[in-house]
């Protein structure tokens, strides 16, 4: 499966992404915005994509690569908690490396994401959430037209203490 977007391309997890995400998983410094609290094994990520093989109306969830023009992952963006009863899922993105932000491929993958759900999957609304202070995140989903619709106060703790995050909604027209 691979969904073209703009400047990047959506492409299912394959058997050689397991050292990739491996090395983005046990990064400390992405835990604190995908709020992991220990490490994944290779056997574990390994099962994971295994499991991506079953279709996402089974597992609930997909992880797509985005893979720069040059064919190399820069990131990957994560659909989860689908419903397809009430017709949502939440996302969640993850561009690695610094050199990487800033250059369009968030927004190229989520808008990407955000045709896939309306138009294969025929979803109503996509959701996310980002800690308070996460400008860039916030910035990246408003522009892409989704809405801040709710603050949980003192819901992310981290070792500076508790922020708030904030909920954002997207709904397809």
């Amino acid at each position: 499966m691979t969904i073209d977007a703009s400047i990047c391309r959506l492409r299912a997890v394959e058997q050689s992404d397991v050292e990739t995400m491996y090395r983005w998983e046990n990064d400390p410094a992405v835990w604190r915005v995908s709020g992991t609290t220990s490490p994944f094994s290779r056997d574990q990520l390994q099962r994971f994509v295994d499991e991506q093989r079953y279709d996402i109306y089974a597992t609930r969830q997909l992880r797509l690569m985005i893979d720069d023009a040059e064919g190399r992952s820069v990131g990957a963006i994560d659909l989860f908690d689908f419903d397809p009863q009430m017709r949502r899922f939440g996302i969640g993105i993850l561009i690695y490396e610094e050199s990487s932000r800033r250059q369009g491929y968030a927004s190229a993958a989520v808008a990407a994401v955000q045709r896939y759900g309306r138009d294969t999957l025929g979803v109503h609304q996509i959701w996310c959430s980002t800690e308070a202070g996460n400008h860039a995140a916030r910035a990246l989903f408003r522009k892409a037209g989704f809405e801040e619709c709710g603050c949980r106060r003192d819901w992310i703790w981290t070792p500076e203490g508790y922020r708030d995050e904030i909920v954002l909604q997207w709904i397809a027209r």
